[in-house]
């Protein structure tokens, strides 16, 4: 439905020029929802706003629905309103001097997306019920609230056209709950639709509970591209590890090739390496489990003294101390304790490896203790 490929955006400022992408290539399979998600400043609504047609990329050829609406070679260039997808802002740009029903029909009505007159009723009705607004069609947009507004929002983006739906960061002006519970209904919507979606966020969680697949970005490049499940449990950086939840980390030397001296013992790990390889090692809090019977296992099992817990409801987060490092775990019941003294292991299939030289796995460990990065993340 929507491929990228090599694309690439500039901006002048004073001195020179920023390269906001670099080289991109992203691809959008139909019926899928794909999330783009980093930080402020990473370049990811450049990209969907290149895919709008609202900025003019520097380089690189994007096509929708296997038509070529920019390229520079040949230069082609189709304007944002002939390529036929609907639009959510961050800010939901509702009009509030219309209303629900004018601003959902506004697109159908006037400009170079708008409709025979005699179908508007029928797409605008059909909009507000598939959001649970129809019965608010009359009421003024200045008495509807955020999430209401956000409804209206996405039934205008839906009467346009349902089969292509970009969104840019649709829920940050949202409180938590009204966010959880309108992320539910996109993405539940979208389904129903067939729609294809590409998603702006900086939000790891909306990200990770909303796609079928996501694109971690940072600096106008991607990090990774895959489903979930894959950049959480098996990143392929430890920047990707790390946004996307808490992680122990530790520096260690490969002694064989799925063994690792570290500074809390020897530590089997599932990936290998060269022996004598410095590397990074890092483990989930959540990978920390309790060992109750320590004969039944004598692979990286650690003993450890129980320092603070906080207790969230659904888990138990606690802090621990192997061989004075600091480490974090999680769990739904507190380890049993001996004096304070504890026993853990980390199954090596949740050990991820990585080169020592890695720039921010290197600056979060400091020579006196590992650092546990987040407590709840």
């Amino acid at each position: 439905m929507i491929s990228v490929r090599n694309l690439s955006k500039d901006f002048l400022v004073s001195g020179g020029k920023v390269a906001a992408l670099r080289n991109l290539d992203v691809e959008v399979s139909e019926g899928e929802f794909f999330v783009i998600v980093g930080a402020s400043g990473s370049g990811k609504t450049t990209l969907l706003r290149c895919v709008a047609g609202l900025e003019v990329p520097s380089g690189g050829e994007i096509r929708i629905a296997d038509q070529v609406v920019s390229s520079d070679n040949p230069p082609t260039w189709i304007p944002s309103q002939q390529r036929r997808f609907g639009m959510v802002f961050q800010s939901y740009a509702v009009w509030p001097h219309l209303t629900v029903y004018d601003n959902v029909a506004l697109p159908l009505r006037e400009g170079a997306q708008r409709v025979p007159r005699n179908q508007v009723e029928a797409r605008v009705r059909e909009a507000l019920c598939l959001v649970q607004m129809e019965k608010l069609a009359e009421r003024s947009a200045t008495l509807l609230s955020g999430g209401q507004q956000q409804r209206v929002a996405l039934a205008r983006a839906i009467a346009v056209s349902s089969k292509l739906l970009l969104m840019d960061e649709p829920l940050s002006n949202l409180d938590a709950r009204l966010r959880e519970e309108v992320r539910g209904k996109i993405r539940e919507l979208a389904k129903h639709l067939g729609s294809t979606v590409l998603y702006v966020t900086h939000d790891q969680v909306e990200a990770m509970a909303m796609s079928d697949k996501i694109a971690l970005m940072q600096l106008g490049e991607l990090l990774q591209v895959g489903a979930p499940m894959e950049l959480y449990h098996h990143p392929n950086r430890a920047e990707v590890a790390e946004f996307f939840g808490s992680v122990n980390w530790l520096r260690g030397r490969m002694i064989q090739a799925c063994l690792a001296e570290t500074p809390i013992g020897r530590l089997e790990v599932q990936k290998p390496a060269a022996p004598g390889e410095e590397i990074l090692l890092g483990f989930r809090p959540e990978c920390i489990s309790i060992v109750e019977d320590r004969s039944a296992t004598k692979t990286n099992v650690l003993q450890a003294t129980l320092g603070s817990s906080t207790f969230l409801g659904d888990q138990f987060v606690y802090s621990v101390v192997v061989q004075d490092r600091l480490l974090v775990g999680k769990n739904r019941t507190l380890p049993r304790c001996n004096k304070g003294e504890v026993c853990l292991r980390v199954d090596p299939a949740d050990v991820m490896v990585f080169p020592a030289d890695n720039k921010r796995g290197m600056a979060v460990l400091e020579p006196e203790h590992s650092r546990a990065l987040g407590t709840a993340g």
